[in-house]
């Protein structure tokens, strides 16, 4: 898949002005900046999305949370009564630890996991997930070019779990069985702060942004009526 093709695409159908994704993966080469994050590490998004790379591990996300949901720790004592008795996000410990169960979080098998903007790098290969920074007219247009070949009822997702477990641990998983669902996220209101009132998260595991690429120019987003009054106001923004 062409990067450069991909980019021509997009701002020709969300606009010039369009916020391009970041792209995620893991690897043992230290790739960009490797400052301590304290609290959560979205906080360093404001970086990325300058057009810097930061690449993060267990000893610099300064959060218990966050090493655990990228892989790089079992998950901490305090993490189910801290979530529901602190935060108050899950009625119970036992819910939390019931959840995180479920998610099946996998252990990072590199050392460091890496954030970029996707036209600060050379190929997609080791990507785990694109991850759009959308307010609602560009999430209308992702998730409706996300419909376009797949009627599957999850194909397009929002699922309970903290920023980092929402983006990196939900794309990671389904990248790696080669899934096609796509997760709307940035409604913890831990991450929230750090990011736009009017935007949320849309990441699309690299299994299925393959494919997405291959129909965008089929999709709505180019030459119909409808996208294009969306496309006008978001060129206005």
């Amino acid at each position: 898949m062409d990067i450069q093709t991909f980019i021509q695409n997009f701002k020709e159908a969300f606009g010039e002005n369009a916020e391009l994704p970041l792209v995620f993966w893991y690897s043992d080469i230290l790739e960009g900046t490797a400052e301590k994050i304290n609290g959560c590490f979205f906080k360093g998004m404001k970086t990325v999305r300058e057009g810097g790379t930061i690449s993060l591990n267990a000893e610099n996300i300064g959060c218990g949370g966050g090493k655990f949901y990228t892989g790089f720790t079992e998950m901490p004592e305090r993490v189910p009564t801290f979530v529901s008795l602190k935060e108050r996000y899950k009625q119970t410990p036992e819910m939390v630890i019931e959840f995180i169960r479920q998610l099946g979080v996998p252990r990072a098998e590199k050392k460091y996991l890496h954030f970029a903007r996707i036209d600060k790098v050379a190929n997609l290969e080791q990507v785990e997930g694109v991850m759009f920074i959308a307010n609602p007219d560009m999430l209308s247009g992702l998730t409706t070019w996300a419909y376009y070949d797949n009627n599957a009822e999850d194909g397009v997702v929002s699922l309970f779990g903290s920023g980092c477990s929402s983006i990196v641990t939900q794309a990671t998983l389904e990248n790696r069985k080669g899934g096609k669902r796509t997760f709307i996220g940035f409604f913890d209101p831990s991450v929230r702060p750090y990011f736009e009132a009017d935007k949320l998260s849309y990441t699309i595991p690299m299994s299925r942004f393959r494919e997405m690429c291959g129909t965008m120019r089929q999709s709505c987003l180019f030459d119909t009526h409808a996208w294009g009054k969306i496309r006008e106001r978001m060129g206005t923004e």
